[in-house]
């Protein structure tokens, strides 16, 4: 079946699906393979549930009576039909990507540009080679901008999901310690994140640069940039406040956010950034980010038994451990305990990385400190203020019977730690 047929089915049904539980009447199925799951094997049940047409990539799943469509890849099928409707909607789309603060920043700009446009961003963390093809499917002719997340762990991903989606602008939000093992280390991790910077230079696009950050300054030295940051830069937005929630200025506008951390900064100057490039007025720029509430396990600060918990267990690396351990540090007031859990995805880096957030915490003396993981179990401790734990139950056993005096805690580890888990037993 040639693209343009497929893409009218398309647009005459409710929109694309790839999970038998959550079919809508009249979708368009993708029956998607994995290594753990094949979705031809649910063909029929999403038919009898419903589903307008299934595509599928095994011959002894197609029915003749037209309700299949047989094609070699289902999954291969999907991304170009996502990258023929970008096209066929021709609206902005901005590629967003980097080792840390995607999401968020992400989420900042949807809520500003989508103060004068209807706008549609990646859902969730939905940045990969499915996640990105269904982002662009859910936009429709209503559909003004989209902002559209790409995830990586690997070379050449970045290229891949750049060439689906097709942006007009792009942003990288930094280079960090993210991904080691699949990347090969920080050179592969800026190499890797850098194919947006090379697909968007190859059809002379523009992209979005923080001008405080050096790295990326130079990268896109001879590429069509729009600076924001310090005075020097094309857009200007200043920090004001950063010992709790972060205070920033924008063309004579005080912006009070509800996020803490320097390293979140950059993510509002980012948002703010995109916002007056495509001219949202900087009232309702101001608007958008103060009214933004961190979600999702992302630096969320709440209130349990008289404490104040930073609760950012959503992922980490040492860049952003690192990061939030010092932002941690430098917040006012109170008694304090970090409560930190394995950074994953390290490779053979992990072990210096671990030690290396242990060391830091033994040179500075920062006082308690619960060290949760067999990577951060594995390390050399020295100070008597730090306790480690093999695993999670080694260290609910011990919460369980433990008093915490700190009135303020951070929680801070990688997704499979899900160290929010620790919120139930304080």
């Amino acid at each position: 079946m040639k693209i343009e047929s497929l893409h009218q089915i398309f647009l005459e049904s409710s929109g694309v699906c790839t999970d038998t539980r959550k079919i809508q009447l009249n979708c368009l199925f993708f029956a998607l393979r994995g290594e753990n799951f094949n979705g031809n094997e649910f063909a029929d049940e999403a038919l009898d549930k419903g589903a307008l047409k299934v595509v599928i990539d095994q011959i002894n799943y197609h029915r003749n009576t037209g309700e299949t469509i047989l094609h070699g890849n289902a999954l291969t099928l999907l991304q170009h039909l996502a990258n023929y409707h970008r096209k066929f909607l021709n609206i902005p789309i901005i590629g967003i990507t980097g080792s840390n603060g995607k999401t968020t920043t992400k989420e900042l700009i949807h809520a500003v540009l989508s103060k004068k446009f209807n706008a549609v961003a990646t859902q969730g963390n939905l940045n990969n080679h499915i996640g990105v093809p269904l982002t662009l499917l859910s936009m429709d002719k209503q559909t003004e901008i989209g902002v559209v997340e790409m995830g990586a762990n690997h070379q050449k991903e970045i290229e891949k999901l750049s060439e689906i989606t097709d942006p007009d602008y792009g942003y990288i939000t930094n280079f960090g310690k993210a991904h080691l093992e699949g990347f090969g280390g920080i050179e592969g991790v800026i190499k890797g994140k850098s194919e947006l910077y090379k697909h968007l230079n190859a059809k002379n696009k523009p992209v979005f640069v923080n001008g405080n950050d050096p790295k990326q300054m130079e990268i896109t030295g001879k590429m069509e940039r729009i600076t924001f940051g310090n005075e020097a830069q094309d857009i200007h937005v200043q920090l004001l406040d950063a010992t709790g929630e972060l205070t920033v200025g924008f063309e004579g506008h005080t912006i009070q956010s509800n996020l803490i951390g320097i390293y979140n900064f950059h993510n509002i100057a980012a948002a703010i950034a995109i916002g007056h490039h495509f001219k949202v007025p900087a009232e309702d720029i101001k608007d958008a980010i103060e009214n933004y509430i961190p979600s999702m396990n992302r630096s969320q600060v709440m209130q349990q038994n008289g404490r104040t918990i930073i609760l950012d267990a959503y992922n980490a690396n040492p860049t952003s451990m690192m990061a939030a351990i010092e932002n941690f540090q430098q917040m006012e007031g109170g008694h304090k305990l970090f409560i930190l859990g394995d950074m994953f995805e390290l490779g053979a880096e992990a072990v210096h990385e671990h030690q290396e957030i242990v060391n830091y915490l033994q040179s500075e003396s920062i006082g308690r400190a619960f060290l949760v993981g067999e990577n951060f179990f594995g390390t050399e401790v020295t100070d008597e203020q730090i306790q480690k734990f093999k695993s999670f139950e080694d260290f609910r056993h011990f919460l369980e019977e433990a008093e915490i005096s700190e009135t303020k805690l951070l929680i801070k580890g990688s997704r499979g730690m899900a160290l929010e888990r620790s919120l139930e037993l304080l």
